[in-house]
């Protein structure tokens, strides 16, 4: 008998020589059992204090939800690791029985580490010449999840997870230390929600849900009993890829150890292992190609909101960081798009162009006052799938991505890296603002020739679209008609590095080399051609920055959201630089003109769309003059077209709301729309806001001032 531990020692040293036996085994060899607590401790305590402070507190990586407007439906879902934390409470008996039976029959016996388990492992895996036994407590595998969670880097998931003796001696310090600081309660929530379970499954309710379709709380005995089989190697045990013939021998395996635990009785077990594993598999959406078909271009949005969130700073220092919040970070997330609105704009945008049309017509709704966007649609649809994809109209394009139609996820409407699509004459709505706001009134005249030679443009000689434009003209009659040389003569007179300056007040960013050269402080002065729309712009900026006009001059930042939670239900927050802590998901606003230049700007805005202004007149006709009967209410706008209409724009507004439309060829800027189809936006537009204004009451707009009527 006096031989037998040196005999069990002597058969280990051939395998720690051969580094046969890993994890605790190795640990216990090498010390023995005092250097958890002795000089293998003390060697490691600094390092345990950095990492005790953050198991006090770490939490795991946890899946973000994306929620319609109702705040209950679920769109789809951001994650690395499918997970959803869940309180012990919320979890049934069973699976807390369960994982003690397949993976720490003592847990609630020892105090972090088993000394008992130690010992059984490290006879066992002398005995067998390898390592068929292990004495990781429940605690100690918390301990090497958590490490793993709190990660920063790649270094530091390698320390966590590599199989050292060190590493293990380290585990059990710590497992040690965390039982003083945890109940055994707190540690098996935070276990169950950690542990993978294989097929994306981290945590428990991500695992109730894939294989089950169901809640933790109402799992069985026997549904428990093959979840907790699965942690121990998701693979081998996989009831979803395998015959059943291992995971059906690990479940009851299980199930006798419940047993013999007295957790459940030995008929009970044996009466279940009789039973089939019956699997009902959830596939759980991740990402916007995930969303569900019936929400047929919701993917647009959700793509906007990724792009949007991306720059944040209140979720990380730059893009990687922060997109890595929303797939770790556990956010519920409610949209503000308006159902009733993106159904009408999908129908419109259907309807004038159809999804297989190498011409893009999409329309961007925004809400005035909020900066909240209500509806994005464009005749294409949200997937990755790129095989029904027809020929590009662009002989440059990939042949293996082909044209960006019908399938397509560019963000086509704006917020991503495209640059846009020329705007036309819906640009002179910023000079006319500009000099509104610098104290020029609407009866500000000039005589506008069919062509008109500039001195301030070094002999630039801009042209109308026709000699019927000829004549004086104020800022209602230039405006309605789209007078180019009035807007010229009125851009030189205020200065076209104010018009710029403005529009980028009001949003718009520059995002070709041409644009961001010609809107330079040393070049903006002489960009005169900036009021007939020759920069690239997306219908997102378009609507959001008309919707500032309609919010009286007050222009608030675009925004996808209605409200942003953090994972422990409180609303996301940031600080402003003057420290100042507000909601993410809040409107934020600035007045960028006076709201009598605004108003001004609006009335001027009525003569393109057929309605009447309160103050001035039209001068006999406009370019959109249907809108206002499509409408049914008061509404202001402006129509926009390229050098031969290679593209079509109508921004139009009431006081609800703004709208911008276009068609053009996003895989080839050249393809002309041609003019016939230059209805197409104004149509979309008017038919979006008549449908999304119906049965509200009819709110008129707020009149200019005598003062700016001149």
């Amino acid at each position: 008998m006096s031989n037998r531990p040196l005999a069990s020692a002597g058969r280990a040293i051939p395998l720690l020589r051969a580094g046969l036996i890993a994890g605790i085994v190795v640990a216990a060899a090498a010390y023995p059992l005092a250097a958890v607590t002795g000089v293998g401790a003390k060697a490691t305590a600094h390092a345990v204090e950095q990492k005790t402070s953050i198991l006090r507190t770490a939490l795991p990586a946890e899946t973000s939800y994306l929620y319609a407007p109702d705040g209950t439906t679920v769109l789809t879902m951001f994650y690395e690791e499918y997970r959803q934390y869940t309180k012990l409470s919320d979890m049934s008996p069973n699976i807390q029985q369960a994982i003690v039976a397949a993976e720490d029959n003592r847990f609630y016996q020892h105090r972090g580490v088993d000394p008992k388990g130690v010992a059984r492992a490290f006879v066992a895996n002398a005995r067998s010449n390898g390592v068929s036994q292990g004495a990781s407590t429940l605690t100690m595998q918390y301990v090497r999840m958590a490490l793993r969670d709190s990660a920063k880097t790649p270094k530091e998931v390698q320390e966590a997870t590599q199989q050292t003796s060190l590493r293990k001696v380290k585990e059990m310090r710590m497992a040690l230390d965390v039982e003083k600081e945890l109940t055994k309660d707190q540690i098996m929530e935070r276990y169950l929600n950690s542990a993978y379970f294989g097929h994306r499954a981290y945590g428990i309710y991500a695992a109730s849900q894939i294989f089950f379709s169901k809640t933790p709380a109402t799992l069985t005995p026997d549904e428990a009993a093959t979840l907790a089989g699965l942690v121990k190697s998701p693979s081998e045990y996989d009831p979803i890829t395998s015959d059943q013939k291992d995971a059906t021998g690990r479940r009851n395996y299980v199930l006798d150890n419940m047993a013999r635990l007295g957790y459940m009785s030995p008929d009970a077990a044996a009466a279940a292992k009789a039973e089939p594993i019956q699997l009902r598999l959830t596939n759980p959406p991740n990402d916007c190609a995930s969303i569900d078909k019936k929400y047929t271009s919701w993917g647009f949005y959700c793509d906007y909101l990724k792009n949007w969130w991306s720059s944040q700073p209140a979720f990380g220092e730059n893009r990687l960081e922060r997109m890595d919040k929303l797939r770790r970070g556990g956010y519920r997330i409610v949209l503000a798009i308006d159902p009733k609105i993106q159904e009408s704009a999908e129908k419109n945008v259907g309807a004038k162009e159809n999804t297989g049309s190498p011409f893009a017509n999409g329309i961007v709704v925004a809400e005035p006052g909020t900066g909240r966007i209500k509806a994005m649609a464009v005749n294409r649809n949200y997937s990755l799938d790129l095989s029904e994809n027809g020929p590009s109209s662009n002989p440059e394009a990939d042949p293996k991505t082909k044209a960006n139609y019908p399938n397509t996820v560019a963000p086509l409407l704006g917020g991503g890296t495209l640059p846009g699509y020329q705007a036309g004459s819906t640009f002179k709505i910023f000079p006319m603002l500009a000099a509104l706001n610098s104290g020029m009134t609407l009866s500000t005249a000039y005589n506008s020739p069919y062509k008109y030679k500039s001195a301030v443009y070094d002999g630039w000689a801009p042209s109308n679209a026709s000699a019927a434009m000829t004549g004086r003209q104020t800022m209602w009659s230039g405006f309605g008609k789209s007078v180019n040389t009035y807007f010229v003569q009125l851009e030189e007179q205020v200065g076209a590095d104010k018009a710029v300056r403005l529009a980028e007040q009001l949003g718009l960013r520059w995002r070709t080399d041409v644009d961001r050269d010609q809107a330079s402080p040393t070049k903006a002065k002489k960009w005169g051609a900036f009021t007939l729309g020759v920069s690239d712009a997306t219908p997102l900026e378009m609507a959001n920055a008309y919707a500032a006009v309609a919010a009286d001059g007050r222009y608030c930042e675009a925004i996808p959201v209605n409200a942003i939670f953090n994972r422990d239900g409180t609303p996301a927050t940031y600080t402003t630089p003057g420290g100042v802590t507000r909601e993410v998901a809040k409107p934020r606003c600035r007045q960028v003109v006076s709201a009598d230049a605004a108003r001004a700007a609006t009335d001027a805005a009525r003569c393109p769309t057929g309605d009447t202004p309160a103050k001035g007149g039209c001068g006999g006709w406009s370019t959109a003059d249907s809108v206002r009967g499509t409408v049914g209410r008061p509404v202001a706008g402006k129509t926009g077209t390229t050098d031969s209409t290679r593209s079509a724009w109508f921004v139009g507004y009431t006081p609800e709301l703004a709208a911008a439309s276009f068609i053009a060829d996003p895989d080839n800027p050249f393809n002309a729309v041609g003019d016939g189809q230059s209805e197409v936006p104004v149509a979309a537009v008017a038919d979006t806001l008549r449908d999304a204004l119906k049965g509200q009451p009819v709110r008129q707009f707020t009149p200019p001032s005598d003062r700016i009527v001149g």
